[in-house]
């Protein structure tokens, strides 16, 4: 009998809920940290980066309009799903950061565990960040955060799923969208977080995954006029200076990057990144004349 051939697998992007080629048909090699080879990721174009905006924007209005509560729930859905398909991944981040199985396993398991964090703030954030404000005079002043739109991320080069999940997941927890630009080095857990999001009731481009050059990538993203904001925790020194210089042309919020060194995605997050991407809207309300029995009306 034959030895069987194994079946290699296509990675593809993800954007609008599907699984496209790049719109160039270019691939680049991805290898492990000795040099072997992985597989052909998609090299994405400056189309295919207009194409994940046009569908970010498409589901901005579906997925900011969902209570907070059934967001929480989708978030719960991802990790049950990660769990699931645990050993492709501790697989996959093993060769992406030469990690051996026990640790690329805590980090797989810390994915997972960072979906859940962020799925139980999504109904709680507004306490934290709103409430009612004192004023002078017969008003009341209420704040409640809402999302600031199409975010852009650039995913972390060197924490190939933990990183990615670090700053996917508070994006699109308090209610926006995001186009992701996957580790240029490591990019294949990103695009098998795909597989995932469309099994897990994430609607179709909530989340948009890119692959290929980052610098590449992010220009047109940091210029895009419906582009509201920008992660830069991928970006290099020099990469960040130029993307926010782009991206002052039509005033988008910027989380710049932490010192490479300084990162640590195990610990706890805490709500900053949450909080980066929500717009504050506040509501003055008459709280009413006294008529003559001292009651209000």
């Amino acid at each position: 009998m034959s030895e069987r051939l194994n079946v290699l697998k296509t990675y593809k992007l993800y954007v609008g809920g599907k699984f496209p080629r790049s719109e160039s048909g270019r691939v680049y090699e991805v290898s492990d940290s000795k040099g072997k080879w992985l597989a052909n990721a998609p090299l994405s174009s400056r189309k295919d980066a207009r194409d994940a905006v046009v569908a970010a924007r498409k589901a901005f209005g579906g997925w900011s309009g969902a209570t907070a509560y059934n967001r929480g729930q989708i978030l719960y859905r991802v990790a049950e799903m990660l769990e699931g398909r645990r050993d492709q991944y501790v697989a996959e981040v093993a060769d992406a950061e030469g990690l051996s199985k026990s640790k690329a396993g805590l980090q797989v398991d810390a994915a997972i565990d960072r979906w859940v964090w962020y799925a139980g703030w999504t109904d709680k954030i507004a306490q934290v960040v709103g409430g009612g404000n004192p004023v002078a005079g017969p008003f009341f002043n209420l704040s409640s955060p809402e999302p600031t739109g199409v975010v852009a991320v650039l995913a972390p080069q060197e924490s190939s799923l933990l990183g990615l999940v670090s700053v996917v997941a508070p994006v699109i927890a308090t209610g926006n969208t995001a186009v992701v630009v996957a580790s240029e080095k490591s990019p294949l857990p990103a695009l098998s977080l795909g597989e995932v999001l469309a099994t897990s009731d994430v609607p179709g481009g909530v989340v948009n995954i890119l692959s290929g050059r980052t610098a590449e990538l992010a220009a047109p993203l940091a210029a895009h006029q419906d582009v509201n904001a920008i992660d830069l925790a991928g970006a290099d020194e020099t990469l960040a200076k130029e993307l926010e210089i782009a991206a002052a042309d039509n005033l988008k919020r910027v989380l710049r990057p932490q010192p490479v060194d300084g990162v640590d995605w195990s610990t706890d997050p805490g709500t900053d990144r949450m909080t980066a991407f929500l717009e504050t809207k506040t509501v003055w309300h008459p709280t009413g004349a006294l008529g003559a029995s001292g009651s209000a009306y």
